[in-house]
């Protein structure tokens, strides 16, 4: 079934690996990311020849999700041109490395509003469409980071895509009864196919950051990069990533995981993630909720013999 798709983020890496392999699936894709006349434009450019080499409906949109009404003109556009939406994947984020004392303020404020607070300007764009129209998926690209293993060096994204992934499981149950399906897909560490760490941003203060840099952590952050990479085996694929997304989109409705992890390195999310989602499904039966745990699907009208 062709569904019409918002990703944001989809300028590089599971983004726009995730919106080539859907639309090559026979979506039509939006793959939104900012400044598409300036620093994007290549990326623009690229995702344009794709659709043409592959003659799939794979289209870029402006959005910056910082900015709330750069999202409301983007979500419009889509809106109007296909008069629905069914399916956003909140995708875009943005990764640090470095201390975490380090790091100032401003900067764990930055990342938690790329993070966390663009889902919520996207999701204020998107949900008045979605429970008018009593159907739609919600895809979050959460992090093993939430629960599993926590390598030193990583503390704002980790913090971050925490908050993020709390925020998706209180809408799951707040937007079953709209038709509203929820998936999580949990990737792992991809210390290679991605830019993530490579486009990684460092602290500001850099005097605290070279303390950090002598006596014991004098080799700190070398260690847990090597060991990162270590973790994940040599033929750990970043399109298995983008091919669960496929997968989960094309599943009836209904039929969706709540999470699918994607972790090649095996960090002990998804035994964490287990436990936690057994507890809260549990906790919502017993003060009466349990209907929360699966999307309500809108029911056919019902057809009346002719008299």
């Amino acid at each position: 079934m062709k569904r019409i798709i918002l990703i944001t983020g989809a300028s590089s890496g599971f983004g726009a690996l995730a919106a080539r392999a859907l639309a090559r699936a026979g979506h039509t894709v939006y793959a939104s990311m900012r400044d598409t006349t300036g620093r994007n434009a290549p990326q623009v450019a690229n995702a344009e020849a794709y659709a043409r080499e592959h003659e799939v409906d794979l289209r870029t949109i402006e959005l910056d999700i910082a900015s709330q009404s750069s999202v409301d003109a983007a979500v419009e556009q889509i809106v109007g041109d296909h008069d629905t939406l069914d399916v956003v994947i909140h995708n875009a984020g943005h990764m640090v490395y470095g201390p975490a004392e380090a790091f100032t303020p401003e900067q764990y404020a930055d990342l938690y509003d790329t993070n966390v607070l663009g889902t919520q300007r996207v999701n204020r764009a998107v949900l008045p469409r979605l429970r008018a129209q009593r159907h739609g998926v919600m895809l979050w690209v959460s992090s093993t980071s939430t629960r599993g293993g926590t390598p030193p060096y990583l503390a704002p994204y980790f913090a971050a895509k925490a908050a993020m992934d709390s925020l998706a499981v209180s809408y799951a149950s707040e937007l079953a009864r709209w038709g509203i399906e929820t998936s999580i897909i949990v990737p792992g560490a991809f210390t290679t196919g991605t830019n993530h760490f490579a486009h990684a941003g460092m602290p500001d203060d850099k005097d605290r950051s070279a303390e950090y840099a002598t006596g014991p952590t004098a080799t700190l952050g070398d260690e847990a990069m090597k060991g990162l990479a270590a973790a994940a085996p040599a033929d750990a694929d970043v399109e298995a990533v983008a091919d669960a997304i496929v997968e989960i989109v094309a599943m009836p409705d209904g039929t969706r995981p709540f999470r699918r992890h994607v972790d090649p390195a095996d960090d002990g999310c998804e035994t964490v993630n287990t436990v936690a989602d057994h507890i809260r499904a549990e906790f919502l039966r017993r003060i009466g909720l349990g209907d929360l745990l699966t999307v309500h699907l809108q029911l056919p009208e019902p057809q009346h013999a002719p008299v």
